[in-house]
């Protein structure tokens, strides 16, 4: 039987926590506690200020000049390898560009043509919708079967008709996580490629791309990275993959000499093969200049203080919401467990309106989803426990049924 845990405990946590400095780096509402960077991060304090020297001076005087005296141009490669640092891959693996819908299209079909006579993209029953609706394209496009199986029969559905397992590595709704260096290994012995999905994992724990032998990648960058709404994607292709890879959106920014204008498309040599068009180049400033964020901090601290504030969040969970409906959506063995813990109850969206109303930031997937994410860099004990108590307080007072925290909104 565990030790009743205090609000006091979790501010000697916080006092003791190696990471409490990082909250510093971010721009943060007072009185305002925030789980959902793992929808959207909070903004680092750095952000304004270099966009307003990109809008003030960059674009404003420098106007076209930019692309060359601001070194606008190399910023997908420069933002790409510093993401590279956090995903486990080497310089010049990975690069921004596009959205993940579109990086994830690109490295499907690429991946596919690299293998022939195969005719399956096996993916999961739960991922969210976009991989699966993108991986159907893929599959249309290249003549194979779109398979999705339940996960845990991914790894006994790899045969050799399988060309491709597209996988998100962290479940959007349960925070449950795959083995990617097993699944990766069984792929490969069934000659299979994989692709991953990090869109829950880059910046929030330690991935290592490389180490597992994995062939690509994805993922956005304004969850964990903290990049802004609707900031650029990444995209991670090996090395040992580069000069074979043919993706099927070849833009002139892919093209070996883009400045050449010929009508002949020649792809980069490297990893600028996976360029379209021209970069969001505002949102990719934004994002290269929230990566910031991460100097100086070990991504093993980082997740062991996820760790910490997801098993803190079970624990108090299981210690003051027994009996009021609410039920563990989420591993209870952190192992099994990205950066997030999900709480299921029938209520659920109005009860997320209700905290929300008090300034305590999650999220609802439908159907009965309460999302819980913890960005290390900025969430603190003590907001874990006044979320519980909030959660709490609402149900027992029956502040969450109102009609105007019953009503939909757009966006959940």
């Amino acid at each position: 039987m565990h030790q009743m845990i205090t609000r006091e405990d979790c501010a000697a946590l916080d006092a003791a926590d190696k990471l409490a400095h990082c909250r510093a780096r971010f721009n943060l509402p007072a009185e305002t506690i925030y789980l959902d960077g793992n929808s959207l991060g909070a903004m680092p304090a750095n952000v304004p200020a270099r966009m307003n020297r990109a809008m003030e001076q960059e674009w404003a005087q420098g106007l076209i000049r930019s692309w060359n005296d601001a070194d606008w141009y190399p910023a997908p490669q420069r933002t790409g390898n510093r993401i590279a640092q956090l995903v486990g891959a080497g310089q010049d693996e990975v690069i921004v560009a596009d959205s993940t819908s579109v990086n994830l299209f690109k490295v499907l079909v690429a991946a596919t043509r690299m293998r022939p006579g195969r005719g399956v993209i096996l993916a999961e029953r739960t991922n969210f919708p976009t991989d699966v609706y993108i991986a159907g394209s893929a599959a249309e496009m290249t003549g194979c079967e779109l398979r999705c199986v339940d996960p845990d029969a991914v790894l006994d559905a790899i045969d050799d008709n399988v060309a491709i397992v597209s996988l998100t590595h962290v479940n959007y709704k349960t925070g449950q996580r795959y083995d990617i260096e097993a699944v990766t290994r069984r792929a490969h012995e069934a000659g299979a490629l994989v692709v991953w999905d990090l869109c829950h994992t880059a910046g929030a724990m330690p991935v290592h791309l490389n180490r597992c032998e994995v062939d690509f990648a994805v993922g956005c960058g304004y969850k964990y990275l903290n990049g802004g709404p609707g900031a650029p994607a990444f995209v991670f292709v090996a090395s040992r993959h580069q000069d074979e890879v043919r993706q099927p959106l070849t833009g002139w920014h892919g093209h070996a000499r883009p400045f050449a204008f010929t009508h002949e498309y020649e792809p980069h040599a490297g990893i600028d093969r996976m360029l379209t068009g021209t970069a969001p180049q505002l949102g990719l400033i934004a994002l290269e200049s929230a990566l910031e964020a991460f100097d100086g901090v070990d991504l093993e601290d980082l997740r062991d203080k996820s760790v910490e504030l997801g098993d803190l969040f079970i624990r108090l969970s299981d210690q003051e919401l027994s009996g009021l409906g609410f039920s563990l959506a989420s591993p209870r063995d952190a192992e099994q467990r990205g950066s997030q813990v999900s709480l299921r109850h029938a209520e659920g969206y109005a009860i997320m309106q209700a905290l929300i109303d008090r300034n305590i930031i999650g999220d609802f997937r439908a159907p009965d989803i309460l999302r819980f994410g913890f960005a290390a860099l900025y969430v603190r004990h003590v907001d874990i426990w006044d979320t519980i108590a909030a959660l709490k307080e609402i149900v027992v007072s029956g502040a969450w049924n109102t009609d105007a925290f019953r009503t939909r909104k757009s966006v959940t």
